[in-house]
Parts: C-alpha cells; sequence; structure tokens
C-alpha cells in the first residue's frame, strides 16, 4: 500500500502559521509540522491535542517526593538516629523542617528525569535511532508541512497543491511512500 505526501516548505513561521490557518479552514488535514524550533500556537490550529506530560510530571514527583520521605525517616530516625545541632532524632515530624530541602531536591529530580524519559520514549527519539524528519533543512532554517493525501479524501492532490501555492510557500514537492 502506498501514499501521496505532499510537503510545503516555507521560510518564515508566522507564514507558515497563516497558510495552516487557511488550509484548515478550507478543511483540509495536516499531518506534521517541521520546524528547527518550537512554533508557538501551531498545534490548536494544526489539530494537536494536549500532552499528558503535565500529569505525569507530577506523578513522578510526587514519587519522588514519597521516596525521600520512607529514605529520610529510614535513614535518620530508624536505622541510625544521629543527633545533629541538638535536634531530637527520635521522631520525622519533629526533624521535618530539617528535611524539606531534601525532600524539595529529590521532587525535583524525579520530575525531571521521569519527564525526559518520558518524552523520549514517546516520541521515538532515543539515541540511535534513525531521524523521522523528512528534510534536512528543517533542522536550520526552514519550515516543512506535511498533507497526506489518505487523510484527505474529498481534497485532490491538485486541489491541495493550489491551496499551498497561495499560502507563501518556498518550494512544494509530492512524494509516494509504500507504507
Amino acid at each position: 500500500m502506498s501514499d501521496k505526501i505532499i510537503f510545503a516548505t516555507y521560510t518564515d513561521e508566522e507564514i507558515l502559521k497563516d497558510g495552516a490557518k487557511k488550509l484548515v479552514s478550507k478543511g483540509v488535514k495536516i499531518n506534521e509540522v517541521f520546524s528547527p524550533f518550537p512554533i508557538h500556537g501551531i498545534d490548536p490550529i494544526i489539530g494537536i491535542k494536549n500532552t499528558r506530560l503535565g500529569i505525569m510530571a507530577f506523578l513522578y514527583g510526587l514519587t519522588g517526593l514519597t521516596l525521600a520521605t520512607i529514605g529520610m525517616r529510614y535513614f535518620m530516625i530508624v536505622d541510625w538516629p544521629m543527633n545533629i545541632g541538638g535536634k531530637p532524632n527520635f521522631s520525622y515530624l519533629e526533624n521535618i523542617l530539617a528535611f524539606i530541602p531534601i525532600s524539595f531536591e529529590f521532587t525535583v529530580l524525579c520530575a525531571a528525569h521521569g519527564m525526559a524519559i518520558t518524552y523520549l520514549l514517546r516520541n521515538k527519539t532515543l539515541p540511535g535511532m534513525p531521524a523521522q524528519n523528512p528534510y534536512p533543512t528543517t533542522t536550520d532554517d526552514r519550515f516543512v508541512i506535511e498533507i497526506r493525501l489518505s487523510e484527505n479524501k474529498k481534497h485532490s492532490s491538485e486541489e491541495i497543491q493550489t491551496l499551498l501555492k497561495t499560502t507563501g510557500i518556498e518550494c512544494l514537492e509530492e512524494k509516494e511512500y509504500v507504507i
């Protein structure tokens, strides 16, 4: 099975956003946008839903806070109680103010590492994986819109290309991919 894909290259992100708005208003489904940096505001235009990465960050942070609390209670109260600076060593609650910086730092550590690993796994961008970028110039200074004809049944290739030419594109290319 094969699918035809149209790639439209732009030189400026504002022109791309205006072009994407125009295409979506005409009923064209944009599959992907490739750019050298994040384009703020493009996600709602092309219909990308918000991620749940924030929820995962909260859960990773909560895990870090829980592990830090359990660890500090075990190490400092149960296993090897030490009298440091005259603080009582028989109760976690009486020492909780001394443990707040450690709790905060471990929460941030777990949240940051968990989000980074989740992001890399979700986007399939682990080290050694092949790039999914159709044009090498999109890592430098160009912006590309990808439109799959299989997702735009009510528009022909010629109609989409005519619409794209009115959006200020620099280059237009149609490729056939075998799925």
